[in-house]
């Protein structure tokens, strides 16, 4: 092996804290290793959130051997279908990394372990699911609520802005408008302005006086 320069073990040294950002943004479904090709056969540097049963130590896959033998290896492979030592389905990504003379020092590989993530889908899946054939006609949408909002819409689009971006006197007026045209009769109009602007009851009656 080569000695290492400078730049390599500051390159490495910042990977790993990139990793390990990654691992704690994806915990618990994303394994991110980092490996060290400079030293393909105890090349994992650093292991999070460990899926795959590998440890610190342990040698580079065959990928991380064809960056060391083809420098103009693909830099990144992105969402190719992997497997675990015990057969579970994964999906991968690996980053190669080069130092400025072109040459792999590193990867840094994502695997997201798919029996989890089709297992909390399964589950969500069963908790979103309902049977329109059983339930009555119901909705918790006041009467009339489509009708408040399009309005609240259409008079900050008049003045080139959102709702919730209106300014206190743009309120007042618009207050002074659902009044006139009279949508503040619409059953639980208070509420339903108060929720499109992004402000309290209160704050809704005070523009109404």
């Amino acid at each position: 092996m080569k000695k290492s320069t400078p730049e390599q073990q500051h390159l490495l040294a910042q990977m790993q804290q990139v990793a390990q950002g990654l691992a704690a943004t994806f915990a618990p479904f994303c394994e991110v290793v980092l490996h060290d090709l400079r030293t393909p056969s105890h090349s994992i540097l650093a292991i999070h959130n460990n899926l795959s049963g590998r440890q610190v130590g342990d040698p580079t896959t065959e990928l991380g051997l064809a960056r060391i033998a083809d420098p103009g290896y693909p830099q990144v492979i992105a969402n190719y279908a992997n497997q675990f030592a015990d057969g579970r389905q994964a999906k991968s990504t690996s980053i190669g990394i080069k130092d400025s003379s072109g040459q792999y020092i590193a990867a840094l590989c994502m695997n997201v372990d798919l029996t989890q993530i089709r297992s909390v889908q399964h589950v969500l899946g069963q908790f979103g699911s309902v049977d329109a054939s059983k339930a009555p006609r119901e909705s918790l949408d006041p009467a009339g609520a489509d009708v408040l909002r399009s309005r609240i819409d259409a008079f900050a689009a008049r003045l080139s802005t959102t709702p919730r971006a209106l300014k206190t006197e743009e309120r007042r007026s618009l207050l002074r408008e659902l009044k006139d045209t009279g949508c503040m009769d619409i059953r639980r109009a208070m509420e339903t302005v108060a929720l499109h602007l992004g402000v309290s009851r209160a704050t809704v009656y005070s523009y109404a006086k």
